[in-house]
């Protein structure tokens, strides 16, 4: 079973850091993309930050200059460090993994999620 979980949420002051972890199932893990997504109850699930599977790193403009993703493809497992938190911060943040399987003609795309680590910054 396709499985991702996330781990490394839990509570910081503003100004301090936390590194989350996702750790992913092999067969999807070398897909097209990895992120992290994060997502306050009652509003819309935002993207964070994503890296594809060459290395190549996108991030929403409220976290460049402090969250840095990166990835180990040796422990199929992508990273998320935050420092410099914010209060805005604070989130349930989930993993994604997004790519293409090529068991068929045309290709099939996926998308999974885990089910999210939360992440709190007081200030």
């Amino acid at each position: 079973q396709v499985q991702l979980v996330e781990s490394g949420g839990g509570l910081a002051q503003a100004g301090g850091s936390l590194r989350l972890s996702c750790a992913a199932s092999k067969s999807i893990f070398r897909g097209i993309a990895m992120g992290w997504f994060r997502q306050v109850t009652g509003k819309q699930r935002e993207l964070v930050a994503t890296i594809t599977n060459v290395g190549s790193t996108n991030y929403t403009d409220s976290v460049k200059g402090r969250f840095t993703i990166s990835r180990d493809n040796a422990k199929n497992t992508v990273y998320l460090q935050m420092n410099n938190l914010k209060a805005e911060d604070t989130a349930v943040y989930y993993c994604n993994a997004r790519g293409l399987l090529f068991d068929s003609v045309p290709p099939r795309e996926y998308e999974y999620w885990g089910q999210g680590t939360q992440v709190t910054v007081s200030s």
